[in-house]
Parts: C-alpha cells; sequence; structure tokens
C-alpha cells in the first residue's frame, strides 16, 4: 500500500479547507438487563463491555480498562505502522504491548487514600526492522509518539465536560 498516495488528496483537502479535518467522534452507552454490563456503540460496531471481575463481573467480556488499554494498543500498533511505511523503514514486526496498573480499593470506594482510575500505564513497542538505521528507528519513535492520538490525549488529557439530564 502506498500510504502517501493514498493521504495525499486529504493532506490537499486538510490545507485547503481547514473545517474539513474537524471531525467528532462519538461513542454511546447503552444499558442491559444486569448493573455490570453494558453495550458500547460506536456507529460503525457495537461492543459488550462489563464490570471487571475484581469488582463484580464475571470475566467474559472486556472491561472499560480493557477498552481504553485496548484503543491505545491499537493507535499505537496502527500510527507506528504508517510512520514506517511513510519513512520506508521496512518492518518484519511491529507489535505494541500495553500494560495498566490499577488499585481496584478506590474503584470500589474502601479507601479515600488510592485514586480511582489507572496509577501507571507502560507501552511496549517490538520493533523487527533488519535494515532501519539507529537514527530511523529513532525517528520511527519520535514520530509515532508525535501522531498517536490516544497517547498523546492521555499525556495531555482534553477539557472533559461530564452533562447530566433527568427524566421523569
Amino acid at each position: 500500500m502506498d500510504l502517501r498516495s493514498l493521504q495525499k488528496p486529504l493532506k490537499e483537502q486538510y490545507r485547503n479547507d481547514p473545517s474539513a479535518s474537524q471531525i467528532t467522534l462519538r461513542a454511546k452507552g447503552g444499558q442491559t438487563e444486569v448493573p455490570v454490563s453494558c453495550s458500547v456503540d460506536i456507529g460503525r460496531a457495537i461492543y459488550h463491555a462489563e464490570a471487571h471481575k475484581g469488582v463484580g463481573g464475571d470475566g467474559t467480556a472486556a472491561c472499560s480498562g480493557d477498552l481504553l488499554l485496548g484503543a491505545l494498543a491499537a493507535c499505537a500498533q496502527i500510527t507506528c505502522q504508517m510512520v514506517a511505511a511513510a519513512m520506508d523503514i521496512r518492518t518484519e514486526r511491529i507489535e505494541v504491548t500495553v500494560e495498566g496498573d490499577l488499585d481496584l480499593r478506590g474503584t470500589l470506594g474502601i479507601s479515600r487514600d488510592v485514586a480511582v482510575g489507572f496509577e501507571s500505564i507502560r507501552l511496549r513497542f517490538d520493533i523487527t526492522a533488519p535494515d532501519a538505521t539507529s537514527e530511523q528507528l529513532r525517528g520511527l519513535r519520535e514520530k509515532t509518539e508525535q501522531y498517536c492520538v490516544v497517547m498523546q490525549t492521555l499525556m495531555r488529557p482534553p477539557r472533559l465536560q461530564a452533562e447530566w439530564a433527568s427524566h421523569d
């Protein structure tokens, strides 16, 4: 696949009309019959999610933490592949692994001293690119980290607004 040819008309369009580059992604949660699970509709697919086994789920579906780490893994994986292609770096393998640590006492409200959410998240990029120079690999790392949307969002969190609507 020639990534440059694929992206060229998009880049031209966005340069000529910056408003065309503005998008809104949407995900919508839906209630299920049990309080430990839900559906997540992203417009192109519907996923089943549930609470982690450590807080009452049965462990058969992805929890929200899995989905967050999965989004980061997918974004980092695809970004690295696209950057390698754009830099003409021949790779035999790119594999991204993401791990995150959290203490469920915070989620369950057991201890006010324990934060709710991930305490740390680690990404591991395993790259096999036999012909790449150390300079190319350094560039691959820098550009991948720079252009990975989910990584950048987690490193520099956006303004988050919550709105509640109550119906009788």
